[in-house]
């Protein structure tokens, strides 16, 4: 079974592409931003960390239920208190990610998308057949932030708001290093379509075209998946140190110009 992993940045039209997926395409979608609000829901264990550690006064509403908005500026604020929230959530979210994997396995899916907003932060990439990065400037980012309406009884963000926002997360150009497919969102609804089914006819292929005779052969003689799956995170361990060396190379040429500036 091809285990995809989506991502992108905030206001890049993520959830679209993995709205495509599941229509068009009737895969099999986890959704991690889903994940994250049941491992922190009322009444989990998750629920009751968080308050301990925010306080009741700053991130709940009169009722007792979490104040989203709130959470989200002290924590797009503030990274140490970002890396707490995450600490809380990431493990939680991993287990239900493993169990929703394991059941559609069990289902005998050909293909599975988690759609994660941190999956190269995370280092989910890693354990992935394939990674699509949906991209989008950061310029367009913003202004498509921007123009989103708020969640009902919350005020419309604010230019720092939103800048506060899209900084919190790895710029998009970065995780470009890590795709293997490319999704590129700046023009309409009909071409983002054409690049979806162009990128899910090509996953087809690797798992056997319409027959999907390798998918069905991985799900049916167990130790053949298995080799299978150890071949593919030694190809994701190759990636892995290519990814690591172009990042390397970017960090030092950006300190090389950066001392070029400071000498002039």
């Amino acid at each position: 079974m091809l285990v995809v992993g989506l991502t992108g940045g905030i206001a890049t039209g993520k959830s679209t592409v993995s709205s495509l997926l599941k229509s068009r395409h009737e895969l099999p979608i986890v959704d991690a931003d889903i994940l994250a609000r049941d491992a922190i829901a009322p009444g989990s264990s998750g629920f009751r960390k968080v308050v301990d550690h925010f306080g009741a006064d700053r991130i709940l509403n009169s009722d007792g239920s979490l104040n989203r908005s709130a959470l989200g500026d002290i924590i797009f604020r503030d990274p140490n208190e970002r890396q707490f929230l995450n600490s809380v959530i990431h493990p939680a979210v991993r287990r239900m990610m493993f169990m929703a994997v394991l059941k559609a396995w069990i289902r005998g899916e050909w293909c599975i998308v988690l759609d994660v907003p941190l999956l190269i932060e995370a280092g989910l990439w890693k354990w992935v057949g394939e990674v699509m990065v949906v991209y989008v400037s950061e310029k367009l980012q913003l202004r498509r932030l921007l123009d989103r309406p708020p969640l009902p009884g919350n005020e419309p963000l604010t230019e720092s708001q939103a800048k506060d926002r899209v900084r919190s997360q790895m710029p998009v150009a970065d995780k470009l290093a890590y795709a293997t497919t490319v999704i590129e969102n700046s023009g309409t609804l009909t071409d983002l379509e054409s690049q979806v089914d162009r990128a899910v006819a090509k996953w087809r292929e690797q798992q056997g075209g319409k027959s999907g005779w390798w998918w069905k052969l991985c799900w049916l003689v167990p130790p053949v998946g298995l080799i299978a799956g150890w071949i593919c995170l030694l190809r994701t361990h190759v990636r892995a140190k290519r990814v690591r060396k172009r990042t390397r190379g970017e960090v030092e040429r950006r300190g090389v110009e950066m001392q070029d500036t400071k000498q002039a």
